[in-house]
């Protein structure tokens, strides 16, 4: 098996065959991590780099986890500790890299757009771990992974993304791929933190928590992004959570059970409650294990997908 694409630059674009071949595919690797012995020979002898231009902890270590899984030489790049601190651009850093012979890179960065400049100037597959607010794909992939392991199937689900739309590249990387799944996919938040004309995008808009939660199977709850923010978007973090907060008050108005997801990190008391958070219908902490799963797919993947999973 393998991808029409050499790179996974975000799921805007993307075949849905592709995104069904990545998840069929983690399901397999997911099997892998409940084993004794975790540890396949699938990337033995390929260097992948680790291109970290802005904090993370979660998709950081999930990514050196699925490389260390399949047995790859990892190199980690932190900007923090390097040349660019010296004045150098960020191509002739990815150049002088890659010409040490590298097999692949995961990059993140705060501008919007890396991935695909990296994908124009390098010849190493690219694998965009997060780029500004534009897409964070391998999120999405894990996010869908988690619901149709516990739901079963994707097509015909309610999925609602609330919160900080606006500023949020996990909310688009879902968007498109619960679109090309056959979800229905719902967004809900302050008017001020949701792009004008999003519904373009084949969705449904809101703007009260309540109205959606009768009608959702999914419940993907957004962080905040404050960093992001460069003016007051909404009153107070308080006012904030008393109209979009996920509280077990709040879930009182499902109509069936509704599963529970957050990208992480969690701003407890503010966009989820705890009780919410620690309920058994939060699968928050199996979105984790599952990402390390759907990377360890995407990398066996882009690399040609020829070595045996099991």
């Amino acid at each position: 098996m393998v991808l029409h694409s050499k790179h996974l630059l975000g799921l805007d674009g993307i075949p849905q065959k592709d995104i069904i071949t990545i998840l069929d595919t983690a399901k397999s690797f997911r099997e892998v991590l409940d084993r004794p012995i975790k540890r396949l020979p699938t990337l033995q002898g390929k260097t992948v780099v680790n291109l970290f231009y802005e904090p993370s902890t979660r998709t950081r270590i999930s990514f050196e986890l699925a490389e260390k899984r399949l047995s790859a030489d990892i190199v980690s790049f932190s900007a923090s500790n390097s040349s660019v601190k010296k004045g150098e651009t960020l191509i002739d850093t990815v150049k002088n890299i890659e010409a040490m012979k590298i097999d692949m890179v995961v990059v993140r960065h705060s501008s919007p757009g890396v991935a695909h400049l990296l994908a124009r100037v390098l010849t190493s597959h690219i694998i965009n771990g997060g780029d500004g607010g534009h897409e964070h794909p391998t999120q999405a992939l894990l996010d869908m992974f988690t619901i149709r392991q516990k739901l079963g199937n994707l097509q015909g689900k309610t999925i609602a993304l609330v919160g900080d739309i606006s500023h949020s590249r996990v909310a688009m990387s879902n968007i498109y791929g619960l679109k090309k799944v056959g979800a229905r996919v719902l967004v809900c938040g302050p008017s001020t933190l949701i792009p004008r004309e999003i519904e373009k995008l084949g969705i449904e808009v809101y703007y009260n928590i309540d109205e959606i939660i009768p009608q959702v199977d999914v419940l993907n709850i957004l962080r905040l992004q404050l960093e992001r923010q460069r003016e007051a978007l909404f009153p107070s973090l308080r006012e904030y959570h008393n109209y979009f907060g996920i509280t077990r008050e709040r879930l009182e108005g499902a109509t069936k059970p509704i599963l529970i997801m957050h990208p992480g990190p969690m701003n407890r008391g503010i966009e989820i409650s705890s009780d919410v958070a620690d309920s058994d219908h939060s699968v928050i902490l199996e979105q984790v294990t599952n990402g390390v799963a759907v990377r360890m797919a995407v990398l066996y993947l882009l690399a040609g997908g020829r070595s045996e999973t099991h």
